[in-house]
Parts: structure tokens; C-alpha cells; sequence
């Protein structure tokens, strides 16, 4: 028979044959004969089949071959089942499969054998034979996928046990040769493609199964007597095959991750069939698959690729570039993606891993952070915001947006999230511990459970809750509401001192748009912070949040930290600005009156007392306001009315910047007028005795209302004419000749606002009578005996104010000219501050007066031991070149906006946030204690009401108190002239004493009313 094709008729003699011979090479022969025969009948097929399965089961050895001849007959096997496996096997599936089971068993062991001999020059036509079988094997296991595809879910005890494990063995073994395709030489690429095949094919086996079963018997919540038996077994074996490839692709994605990218194929191929597994059934495989365990893995390895990228980098110098940080994002990206796949169809599962979701998440926007402070790493930064952000977004909304997550879940998801543990430690931090020079492959160190307390993450917590507010929109209402709810955590996390700077300093890369718009700017943190706060703001305006939002607002309307206070009052501005009129209308009537309950109680020139802080705010929120509106308050609050409150709350008002150039022309008008009269009134009747008969609260307020008023309305240069220098005039005088401490107070307030008032006059500076008020400052402020005066450092800042404006004024530069003299050596005074504060101010001071003056010889105007001229570190070794150096340093510094965060900048903001921060502490303790006050004094108000007339030894003691506060106050204006060397004991007892002054007053207060 060798040699001719063999008849329809002859292949049973070949099969005897077979059965009868004992030498490989002729079942090699009688097999090929085989393979030519055309069998048509299902009885032929059949007993073929069997042949290949059981009568030549002997054939397929349990060991590994010895020789080529073994692989060649095995191989031969293999071809002809192959070449019927697309007939119909209805009959004979289990026959085929147990071969295919077989034979995965024998390749894998071969294959181990084969790699421990592949170096082997004399095994190579073996290796190459056995690589050449093996290709055939994953052909045949393919083609065997298929055909199970053809027939409907067997119901067979039996063959459902042959099919599971057939299913079992070829995944196996396709891991096995994965794992080794980098030792397989030039079968490596055909290995890859042939497996891949048999991947497609496992995917859609499943998929026609998960058609044809019953998947609500997979719900353990379904409870139904009339289940068929059979229906279960058929449903129960469809889920067990999904379970196992589920987990094999797992493995083998899990083996592609690992490689380095030389199986991206594999990688692909393996996580997304995951994927499209778990996605059938609706859901109902979460009860049999490790959904949660999956998850993990994924954020695992993205995790695991970012450690990788941020321990190289954080070590490079030279720019990353964007194809390098696309090579390395990319992968991460694919994984966070099929993570929010398998997410958004198990929810409920996802949830059970909400912490390491999280973290992932805080990670890798961490990551970001760190990457835009570095200049040379700021490409990869927006490689990361335009590749990673929306999708580990995604990943978090998954839990958040999802219907199936309860709503007390996902307020818990926010706690964690968002979680208040920083606050527990109130310590001052060492700013030397900065996460802005942390390293960035320390971000990957941290554990589920140090993540409340991790410091590093703190500001990705910011940026994350940020992202949320702006994405608010395709939020479900209960999320909103647990971000409401969460609006005053942002507040206290903006009040630690690494945040603070961070926002103020930091640029991150925003994405805008979306689809195939979106476009990456570069944006400061604060005002992306503004604007998603404006955001949310609008999007749970007209729904029930807007209650919780609107009580964040009030809670927050005097927030102790000025930056605080600053982002509160633009969300009040940005809501006069757009919300209806009536609304606005109701609430600045409700602020009014909040404004008139505490004018008549408090002095208004504490800058921190109630009235001024309502005043101030108001003020800011009326600078947002329409005309009518700004209107509407003046008449309100000032109106016609003269009385002493009114007048309380119009200078409050005044000196919180009350925008009087918004005002229409008419109350424009009649406020301009009512200020300027009650100023000329004022001035006209200044003299001693108006000054003895002086009230400590409202002495001089005509003075600080036309001083406020100048910044924000036009006065003609007419209505202030040379009055006002001799009101100055004597108000120097009056201050050198007194020796009341409260008069000298309040000469010293008025000078203050009186220096102001003239150096937003230019046409005073022309004056006559400018020469006297220039010589009355040179002798309070240097030759004469209140030179020595500490007090009158409140009067600097002024005083540079006034000095800048000289240079409106001709100055003779001549040694004899008493005028010019004065100017330089107050000129020098200012220069040789040494506080940061004075020399900034004078320098600013200097700096305008040197651009706009006639003077040639500047040098005049700058002493020896200018602040500037000593140097930097040492302090001593002060020379004129170095102050011109500096100087003009500072000039170009301030012509100049710093748009990059530098060292210098991030430093000063710590520093700042820190004192910032340690005040809202000592002022949150303070408000405790006000609070127990509060309660003590309540519960004692039926008592105190009863009390009609105090003691006589009361009275007597107030009187007591009032003196000896007077002499006291004497005695130290004595030691301040006295004792230059105790400056920071002085500062000190100064500062108990005004507390004991306000406590004395506050005593004589509650006197008078009993």
C-alpha cells in the first residue's frame, strides 16, 4: 500500500495493521496512509477516533521521546486528528478532547526537556521537530475550541469532566510555552501568533456557552423548586470553565507584565479577554470569580510600572521626553483601564477594595505633583495628566457613580478619602520634611494603613478633591452631597503649612475640553481651585444640596486664615454676581442687620474686632455688587442718619473698603460731601480741648473715614487744601507736647491716616507750608525728645507713603537747605530699618521716589548702614556697592512675575503658613474657651439681670484701676526711652498690658450699665 493513495475501503486493514506493528517508523508510514483516507461516514470517524484514542493510546508515551522518531509519530497523530477535527465529531468530541488532553500533558513535559537541550548542537533537528509538533499541537487545540462552539453545552457527566480538564491542560501548557518563548529562538514569533489564536478561540467558546445557559441559576439569591437538574450541572460546568480561564489569562497576563513589554501581544490579548469574560453573565460570576482579587492585580501592576519610572527618574538630570514617559504611562494606563471595566460591571466587589483603589489612585496624582515641580520632569507631568488623570478618575467614579454601591458606602469611601486624621496632630512639622523634596520613588512605599497619616499624599488629596468638584456634573445627588458635606475638610487640610504653600506656589497641567478638543494648560493650583469650588457651586444651586453648600458659606464667613477667608468671599462674590437679584437682596439685608447688631458694642478701630470683620466681609461681598445694591447698604447703614452708631458703622465700613465708586452718581455725591464736611469739621475744632474731652473709641474718625475714602473715590484737589498740612502740623506738635498716654495715642492714629491722607494729595507737595510739616517730621522722628519713641513705628508705613510722594516736590540738593536736609536724614532713618516689613516698605518707598524725582545726587538720601548695604549671611561689612546691587535687584524683581516655583518662593510660604497656622490654632483654643465662658455667663443671666446698682467699693475700685493702669502706662514709656537692650521683655509686658487695659475698660463698661 505504500506509496498509492488509500481507498475508501482500505483504511480498516491500515488500522489493523497499525495494531499488529511494533516499529515506530511503519506506524509513521500506516499513520500518513491514514491521513490520506477520506472518511465521509460518522461509523468510520468514529472507529477512527477511537483507534487514535485507545487503540494507539500506547503510542502517545507518558515520558518524553528519545529520539526523532517519537516526536515524528506523535506529530503524525496530531495531523490526522487535526484533519477531521472540523467533521462531524458530534459522536466522538470526548475522544478528541481526551487526545488533545494528552497531548498538552506530553508537549509540556517535552518542552522542559527540550529547553535543558536546546545548547545541544546533536539535539537541534530534535528541538527543531519537537518546536514543529508543538505549533501543530496549538493549531489542533484551536481548531478543537471551535468545535466545541459547534455543539450545544453537553449535559454528560463524563464528558463534562473530559472537557474541563482538556480546557485545563491547553492553558497550561500555552503558559508554559509563554513563559519560555525567549529560549525558543526562531519559533518564539510562531509560538506567540499560534497561541494567541488559541486565546481568540477559548474567549469565544465562552461566549457562545455563556449563550446558551441559564445564568439566574447563578444567583444564590434565586430560589426556584422547578430547576432542572441537568440545566444546573450544564450551568455550573459553563461557569467553571469561564472561572478557569478567567484565572489562567490572569497568569498569563500577570507573566506578560513581567516581561518588559516583549509580550505586549500577550498582555493585550490575556486582560482584555479577562475583561470581556467577566462581562458576561450580567454580574452573575461575582459570586464564583475572585472579582476584588483581579482588581488588585491590576492596580498592582500599574503601581508596580510607576515605582519602576519614579525610582529611575528621581535620579536623572537630563529631560525626560514625551515618547519616553508615553512608553511608560501607557502600560499603566491599559491596566487602570480593564481595572475600571471589571469595576463598573462589579461594583459592589470594587467596593470591598475601596482602600487600595484609593491609594492607587493618591499615588500615582501624587506622582504627578511631584513630577511638575522639576523642570526637567515637567513634559512626563503632562504626559501623566493627559494619559493617566481621566483614567484613574474613571476608576474612583466607578465606585462613586454607581447605583449598586449604597449610599452610606460611598459617604464611607469620602471619609477615607478625605479623612480628618491630620488635623489630630497639631505639632509644628519641620519644614526641612517637605514632601516638595521627598523622593519620588518614596511615594510607592506607602501601606493601606499608614495612608491617613501619610503626609506626602496630602496634597494629591487636595488636587483629587478638586477634580471631583469640577467633574461634579456627572456626579450621582448622593455623591454630591457627601462632597458638600466634605467642603469644610478642604478648608482645614488649605490651614497646614505645606499645603498652603504648595497652592500658592505650585502649577499643575489641566486638561480642558473633551473627545478630540482637549487641550493641556498649565495653571496655578489656586486658581484651579477657585474655579472648581465655582463649579460645584453651580452645579447644586438648584438642587437640595444647595442648603449644605449655603451653610459652608455662613460657617466659614469669618475663617481665621486668611486664605481661608479670601476663598469664602469669592464664592460669596461669585454668588452676588450671578444668582437672582432677589436672593442677593435677602442676603445682604441679613448681613446689614448682623452688621447694626454688633456696632453698638465694639470700638471700630480694632481692626479684629466683629464690627470690622462683618464690615470687612460685607465690603468684599458688595465690590461684587450692582450699583443698586451698593446703594441700597449705604442708605441702609448711613443713610441720613448722625447718630454716634451710624457714625460707627460708616467709618467700619469705610475702612473695610467700602466701594463708594460704585455707588450711582447722586449717593456718590452725597457720601463725598458727608465725608468731607465731617473731615473740615473736624480739623476746624482740633485743640487741646477737643483732645481732653476725646472718646477712646471714636476720637478722630472723620480723619480715618476721609483716609479710607481716598482709595476708592476722586476728592478735587481744591476741597483739601493747605488745612490739612497744618492740621498735620499740629498734630506733631500736640503728640511732642503731651504727657497723657491716651492723648498721645490718639495723635499718633491721627498722624498715621493724616500722612495718608497727603500722599494720594500731589498738589499738596507744592505747598509753602509742605516745608513745616517736613521739619516738624525731622524733629518727632530724629533730633527731637520723642525720637526715642518706639511707639511711633506705627507711623512708619505712613511716613514711607508720604516720603515716596516728595518726589512731586522740588528739593534744593544743598547742605544749608534745612528742608532738603530733613528729607535725607528721614530718607536714611527709613533706609536703616532692619525689620523685613520697614525694609521693604522704605525700599518701595526710595524706589518711587528715585523714578519720578529731579534729584541728581540720590546718594544724599541712603545712610551708611542701610539695611541693604550689610550682607546677606554675616550681617556686618556693610558698602554702598552692595546696597546699589541690591536695589536694583529688588526694582527688577518687582517689574518681574515669577510664573516658575522656586526654592526661594516655596520657602517664605512655609514659613508663613506655618505662623498662619499656629494663630488658627491659638485662636481656635481662645474660641473653646469663649464658648465655656458663654455657658458660665448664660447660665448666671438671671442673676446678673437682678443686679439694678452696684456697690459703692466697686466704683471705687474702678476708679482705683483707671489710675493705676495710667501710672503704669507712664512707667513704661519711660523704660522704652531708658532700656534699648530689653526689647523683647518690653514687647512682651506691652502686650499683657493691652490686654489688661481692654479688660479694664471692658470692667468700666459693664460699671457704668450696673
Amino acid at each position: 500500500m505504500e506509496g498509492e493513495r488509500c481507498g475508501s475501503g482500505d483504511w480498516q486493514s491500515i488500522l489493523e495493521a497499525l495494531k499488529s506493528s511494533d516499529v515506530v517508523e511503519t506506524r509513521i508510514r500506516l499513520l500518513s496512509k491514514l491521513g490520506d483516507s477520506n472518511l465521509s461516514e460518522k461509523s468510520d470517524l468514529a472507529t477512527l477516533v477511537e483507534c487514535l484514542t485507545v487503540s494507539m493510546w500506547t503510542y502517545w508515551e507518558d515520558f518524553t521521546c528519545l529520539d526523532v522518531t517519537q516526536c515524528l509519530l506523535n506529530k503524525t497523530i496530531l495531523n490526522v486528528a487535526a484533519k477531521y477535527i472540523d467533521s462531524d465529531i458530534s459522536g466522538c468530541l470526548g475522544s478528541f478532547l481526551a487526545l488533545g488532553t494528552k497531548a498538552s500533558m506530553w508537549c509540556g513535559k517535552h518542552l522542559k526537556m527540550t529547553l535543558l537541550s536546546i545548547q545541544e548542537s546533536q539535539e537541534e533537528e530534535h528541538c527543531t521537530l519537537f518546536f514543529q509538533l508543538l505549533l501543530d499541537f496549538f493549531s489542533f487545540s484551536a481548531a478543537s475550541f471551535s468545535a466545541l462552539a459547534r455543539y450545544p453545552v453537553s449535559e454528560d457527566k463524563e464528558l463534562i469532566v473530559i472537557v474541563e480538564r482538556f480546557i485545563l491542560e491547553q492553558l497550561n501548557i500555552a503558559k508554559d510555552s509563554i513563559s519560555e518563548v525567549k529560549r525558543t529562538h526562531s519559533f518564539g514569533s510562531e509560538v506567540l501568533k499560534v497561541v494567541q489564536v488559541v486565546l481568540d478561540a477559548v474567549v469565544r467558546l465562552c461566549r457562545v456557552y455563556s449563550q446558551a445557559v441559564n445564568w439566574e441559576l447563578c444567583d444564590s439569591r434565586t430560589e426556584r423548586s422547578d430547576i432542572d437538574c441537568e440545566e444546573a450541572n450544564s450551568t455550573k460546568h459553563v461557569i467553571n470553565i469561564i472561572k478557569c480561564i478567567i484565572e489562567k489569562m490572569c497568569e498569563l497576563g500577570i507573566l506578560a507584565a513581567n516581561d518588559g513589554g516583549n509580550l505586549v501581544t500577550i498582555l493585550n490579548l490575556s486582560w482584555k479577554g479577562v475583561v470581556t469574560l467577566l462581562q458576561l453573565g450580567k454580574g452573575a460570576l461575582a459570586v464564583k470569580v475572585n472579582v476584588p482579587d483581579i482588581i488588585l492585580t491590576l492596580i498592582s501592576l500599574a503601581n508596580e510600572s510607576l515605582r519602576c519610572a519614579a525610582e529611575a527618574w528621581s535620579s536623572r538630570t537630563e529631560t525626560i521626553t514625551a515618547a519616553e514617559a508615553k512608553r511608560t504611562f501607557l502600560p499603566v494606563k491599559f491596566y487602570l483601564i480593564n481595572a475600571v471595566r471589571i469595576s463598573s460591571q462589579y461594583p459592589c466587589q470594587a467596593y470591598l477594595v475601596y482602600r487600595e483603589i484609593i491609594l492607587c489612585v493618591l499615588m500615582i496624582s501624587t506622582l504627578g505633583i511631584s513630577l511638575s515641580i522639576e523642570k526637567h520632569l515637567k513634559t512626563a507631568s503632562e504626559v501623566l495628566a493627559e494619559l493617566l488623570e481621566p483614567t484613574y478618575f474613571h476608576l474612583l467614579n466607578a465606585l462613586l457613580n454607581s447605583a449598586q454601591v449604597k449610599q452610606e458606602l460611598k459617604f464611607q469611601i469620602l471619609d477615607w478619602l478625605f479623612i480628618d486624621e491630620h488635623n489630630s496632630n497639631s505639632s509644628v512639622g519641620d519644614p526641612s520634611t517637605s514632601y516638595w523634596t521627598a523622593s519620588m520613588d518614596t511615594i510607592f512605599t506607602v501601606s493601606c494603613e499608614a495612608m491617613p497619616g501619610a503626609r506626602i499624599l496630602l496634597l494629591s488629596r487636595v488636587a483629587l478633591f478638586l477634580n471631583i468638584l469640577k467633574s461634579s456634573r456627572d456626579l450621582e445627588e448622593d455623591v454630591r452631597l457627601g462632597i458638600a458635606r466634605k467642603l469644610g475638610w478642604l478648608l482645614d487640610v488649605l490651614v497646614d503649612e505645606e499645603v498652603y504653600s504648595s497652592v500658592l506656589v505650585l502649577q499643575v497641567p489641566i486638561l480642558y475640553g473633551s473627545g478630540q478638543t482637549l487641550e493641556l494648560v498649565w495653571q496655578p493650583m489656586f486658581s484651579s481651585l477657585i474655579l472648581s469650588l465655582k463649579t460645584f457651586m453651580i452645579v447644586v444651586s438648584p438642587s437640595p444640596m444647595w442648603s449644605e453648600f449655603e451653610f459652608f458659606l455662613l460657617q466659614n464667613f469669618f475663617h481665621p486664615h486668611f486664605l481661608c477667608w479670601e476663598i469664602v468671599m469669592e464664592l460669596w462674590c461669585f454668588m452676588v454676581r450671578h444668582a437672582e437679584i432677589e436672593m442677593v437682596v435677602g442676603i445682604i439685608d441679613k448681613l446689614c442687620s448682623l452688621l447694626k447688631s454688633v456696632a453698638s458694642i465694639q470700638p471700630v478701630l480694632a481692626p479684629s474686632c466683629p464690627l470690622r470683620k462683618m464690615a470687612r466681609s460685607i465690603c468684599k461681598i458688595l465690590s461684587s455688587g450692582t450699583e443698586s445694591i451698593v446703594d441700597q447698604v449705604y442708605s441702609s447703614i448711613v443713610g441720613d442718619d448722625r447718630s454716634q452708631l451710624s457714625l460707627v458703622m460708616h467709618i467700619a465700613l469705610l475702612m473695610e473698603g467700602f466701594p463708594l465708586n460704585l455707588l450711582s452718581d447722586s449717593m456718590k455725591s452725597i457720601a463725598t460731601r458727608r465725608i468731607m464736611t465731617d473731615y473740615f469739621g473736624f480739623i476746624d475744632s482740633f485743640d487741646d480741648k477737643t483732645l481732653q474731652a476725646c472718646s477712646s473709641g471714636v476720637f478722630g474718625l472723620p480723619v480715618f473715614a476721609l483716609s479710607a475714602a481716598l482709595q476708592s473715590i476722586e476728592v478735587k484737589t481744591s476741597d483739601i487744601d493747605t488745612k490739612t498740612l497744618r492740621f498735620l502740623v499740629a498734630i506733631i506738635q500736640k503728640y511732642r507736647s503731651s504727657m497723657d498716654n491716651l492723648m498721645k495715642d490718639h495723635c499718633r492714629k491721627l498722624l498715621s491716616e493724616t500722612l495718608g491722607i497727603v500722599s494720594n494729595m500731589k498738589h499738596l507737595y507744592a505747598s509753602d507750608a509742605m516745608e513745616e510739616v517736613i521739619l516738624e517730621l525731622q524733629n518727632l522722628f530724629i533730633s527731637g525728645q520723642a525720637a526715642s519713641d518706639t511707639q511711633l513705628y506705627e507711623c512708619k508705613p505712613d511716613l514711607a507713603s508720604f516720603l515716596a510722594g516728595l518726589a512731586y516736590m522740588k528739593i534744593v540738593e544743598s547742605d544749608k537747605n534745612a528742608k532738603s536736609s530733613a528729607v535725607w536724614e528721614l530718607y536714611r532713618m527709613l533706609l536703616s530699618e532692619r525689620h523685613w516689613a520697614f525694609v521693604h516698605l522704605a525700599i518701595t518707598a526710595f524706589g518711587y521716589f528715585s523714578e519720578r524725582t529731579s534729584c541728581d545726587q540720590l546718594w544724599r538720601f541712603v545712610p551708611q548702614n542701610a539695611a541693604l548695604s550689610f550682607d546677606l549671611e554675616s550681617g556686618d561689612e556693610a558698602n554702598e556697592e552692595r546696597f546699589t546691587s541690591e536695589f536694583k535687584a529688588f526694582l527688577d524683581k518687582e517689574m518681574t512675575l515669577t510664573v516658575t516655583p522656586s526654592s526661594e518662593q516655596l520657602g517664605l510660604h512655609l514659613k508663613e503658613g506655618l505662623m498662619l497656622k499656629e494663630m488658627v490654632l491659638k485662636m481656635s483654643k481662645v474660641d473653646t474657651e469663649a464658648v465655656e465662658c458663654e455657658i458660665m455667663k448664660i447660665d448666671n443671666e438671671k442673676q446678673a439681670n437682678k443686679r439694678r446698682k452696684l456697690p459703692d467699693g466697686i466704683s471705687k475700685g474702678m476708679e482705683m484701676l483707671q489710675h493705676g493702669l495710667k501710672v503704669m502706662g507712664d512707667g513704661i514709656s519711660e523704660w522704652q526711652q531708658n532700656n534699648f537692650d530689653q526689647k523683647e521683655l518690653h514687647n512682651k509686658f506691652l502686650a499683657h498690658y493691652s490686654s489688661l487695659k481692654d479688660v479694664i475698660d471692658h470692667l468700666v463698661g459693664l460699671a457704668g450699665s450696673g
